[in-house]
């Protein structure tokens, strides 16, 4: 792919997070410069107005059209960048074709999804393909889930540093976070809730933590999630169930199996939001619980699904203005021990919006470190961000992305 027109090419430009996404990679790079990209997506004439917003610096940005029920199409767009980055969710009901195209072609990809019944069926049916051909698929690049999957690379580096020794068991605790959420991302947790509804094997799936790991990944330990608010000494807090731990559990899972079980083969992990000490940390925790799964009950039925689409939740196309996006902010702690109970501690933030403002940054760094960092003979595969791009990325996050990663003891 060295000799593609493009780096990176934005499929799904014109949904909620791909014009955030175009919008950063063009205040950050330009159209033509250090990084050369597109934008891709079913209609000329809603990528042109997308490029009007984007203003000047991107009258000479290239249009692609391309549509997921088209395989020609999305060979056609994959022959022409070195990665192809997706929005275009939910994942489960639109996503496969481009991963038929890229894992053919051998294009490198990356995406946001956080639909982990998805991902599985991904790699069950394409991941032999991608190794034979090359391409590198990378998914979970947004908020869910490279906080946690290079927090947690990051806390690592740190105990081998310190302790010669990995942390084989780390905790993350979301301590605050401000941001919208985008109608997509609903329609995405809507589809999970209503798969796993009529679907008792799903529902089992969904259940194993090591369920993106590979079918000879050999872990065993037990993986203790928080369902109930819980006291916690580690962070002096409440803390309550947080919703992306289904999916961030097990893409760190995975990059423990995919770095030779550089964690150690006992690693455990789980994560959770930090609701405040005394009685009105336990209150907001129990209602933090309570409210999440009465959620996910009502998406899983037809009836209250239809209520909560029609008069609750907001409809894809649909999220925070780009004010709410800048005001945003996240601050999440890791606290991990090795297994002569030596504790590190580390902090990371992010400077807007953890789903979208956030998430844009992210997300395009993941693509522009695929096309620029990855060594050409790096294999082809299913990896993670931790697994793949791992200091490359680290460094991105940091000068580009609004991340900091900093160690507290």
């Amino acid at each position: 792919m060295n000799d593609a027109q493009f780096d990176v090419v934005v499929f799904g430009a014109t949904s909620f997070v791909g014009q955030i996404l175009c919008q950063y990679l063009t205040d950050t790079y330009g159209v033509d410069g250090e990084l050369k990209w597109a934008a891709a997506g079913r209609s000329k004439d809603k990528l042109e107005q997308v490029r009007n917003q984007l203003g000047q610096a991107a009258a000479a940005l290239p249009l692609l059209t391309a549509d997921a029920n088209d395989a020609a199409s999305l060979d056609t767009l994959c022959a022409q960048t070195r990665v192809v980055v997706s929005t275009v969710g939910p994942y489960a009901l639109y996503g496969e074709p481009m991963i038929r195209a890229c894992t053919s072609s051998g294009t490198d990809y990356c995406d946001l999804t956080g639909e982990v019944q998805w991902i599985a069926a991904m790699l069950e049916k394409y991941e032999a393909t991608a190794k034979q051909n090359g391409a590198r698929i990378v998914h979970c690049c947004g908020f869910d889930s490279i906080p946690s999957d290079m927090g947690v690379y990051f806390l690592q580096q740190q105990a081998r540093a310190r302790y010669r020794a990995p942390a084989t068991q780390v905790k993350m605790r979301v301590k605050v976070a401000k941001g919208g959420v985008s109608g997509g991302t609903v329609a995405s947790m809507m589809n999970i809730a209503k798969e796993a509804g009529k679907d008792p094997a799903l529902r089992r799936k969904l259940a194993n933590p090591y369920l993106l790991c590979p079918p000879d990944h050999g872990f065993t330990a037990t993986q203790a999630s928080i369902s109930m608010p819980e006291h916690e000494e580690d962070f002096s807090a409440w803390a309550a169930p947080f919703v992306m731990d289904a999916i961030n559990s097990r893409i760190v899972h995975r990059s423990n199996a995919l770095t030779g079980k550089g964690y150690g083969d006992n690693f455990t992990y789980n994560e959770g939001m930090l609701t405040g000490d005394g009685f009105g940390g336990r209150m907001k925790a129990l209602g933090l619980g309570t409210g999440t799964g009465l959620f996910f009950a009502a998406a899983a039925l037809s009836p209250t699904r239809w209520v909560l689409n029609k008069f609750v939740v907001p409809q894809p196309g649909e999220g925070p203005s780009p004010e709410a996006q800048k005001a945003g902010f996240y601050d999440i702690r890791f606290v991990g021990y090795t297994d002569n109970q030596e504790m590190i501690r580390v902090k990371v933030t992010g400077d807007a919006d953890p789903g979208y403002g956030s998430t844009a940054k992210l997300l395009g760094q993941a693509a522009a470190c695929q096309a620029q960092d990855v060594p050409a003979d790096a294999p082809g595969g299913f990896w993670t961000t931790a697994s793949l791009l791992g200091d490359a990325l680290l460094e991105r996050l940091q000068q580009k992305a609004g991340m900091t990663f900093t160690t507290l003891n």
